[in-house]
């Protein structure tokens, strides 16, 4: 037993950033199982990869939403962590969103070994127009994924005992409550693990 646990682990301490893509033309082989963050812009996705690889500045938390606009892809031991650009930018332009979605277009289809896509929203707001589309579209492809709230942090505990009521038209969707403070990073560890470390 303690032998396959040693096999199954997955190091996000030795997390590095490895490559950016701008466009599917740079897309390199799918050679590993790769868990997706997707989410609006200033969701917290750069916060995230920090907290859950320990890492205070692995991933790059820009003060200006909607700055980052190519895919980020961090390597771990057992698998990449791919951080998508962010959505909804109120300052993008028409022509820029359009780039976008066909560059996520490409990555979700394109046959890429994606054991897991994390949907983050921020649990302060309903999610956005943008938010559904992106719900909507991992749902037509099959993709499992999983609604990350974020920001729980930014919430009274008051506050927080109301989320399920909030967001109870997506009770039969898998989500889990994350916060700047550590507060389900563990957990969403072991979610990972599970995902990727699956029976073929």
């Amino acid at each position: 037993m303690m032998n396959q646990q040693k096999k199954d682990a997955i190091h996000f301490h030795t997390a590095r950033f490895e490559t950016s893509f701008g466009s599917a033309e740079q897309f390199f082989a799918s050679d590993l199982p790769e868990v997706v963050l997707a989410g609006r812009s200033n969701v917290g996705k750069s916060s995230l990869i920090n907290k859950l690889c320990n890492q205070k500045s692995l991933a790059r938390v820009s003060a200006t939403p909607g700055k980052t606009e190519t895919i980020n892809v961090y390597r771990l031991n057992q698998l990449r962590l791919v951080d998508l650009p962010g959505y909804g930018y109120a300052k993008r332009a028409k022509t820029r969103l359009e780039d976008w979605g066909d560059l996520m277009d490409k990555y979700f289809t394109t046959g890429r070994d994606i054991r897991l896509v994390l949907l983050l929203w921020d649990i302060r707001h309903d999610p956005s127009e943008l938010d559904m589309v992106m719900h909507d579209f991992l749902e037509q492809t099959g993709l499992p994924f999983m609604i990350i709230l974020t920001k729980a942090d930014k919430l009274t505990k008051s506050e927080l005992l109301q989320v399920d009521s909030r967001f109870s038209r997506f009770s039969g969707q898998p989500r889990h409550i994350v916060s700047a403070n550590g507060m389900g990073i563990e957990e969403l560890r072991e979610i990972i693990r599970k995902a990727v470390m699956k029976e073929e």
